[in-house]
């Protein structure tokens, strides 16, 4: 399911980014249909939100909110 939502973030930011003219068409199609960004991307979110639960755990410990 992670995969899924992913694939349509950066088809959605390939997308801005071809309207605002960051991006040409051609580079935006690159990034919305790129099996292997999507991999990277997956990754990312998967590291950030394991790190935010870490830092979360963290912050709740030193101020007490475990408890």
């Amino acid at each position: 399911m992670t995969s899924v939502i992913i694939r349509i973030t950066l088809r959605y930011l390939a997308a801005a980014l071809v309207a605002k003219g960051v991006f040409s068409p051609e580079i935006g199609g690159v990034i919305s249909n790129d099996p292997d960004l999507s991999m990277i991307a997956e990754i990312a979110a998967g590291a950030f939100i394991g790190l935010s639960a870490e830092v979360w755990y963290y912050l709740a410990n030193r101020f007490g909110w475990a408890r």
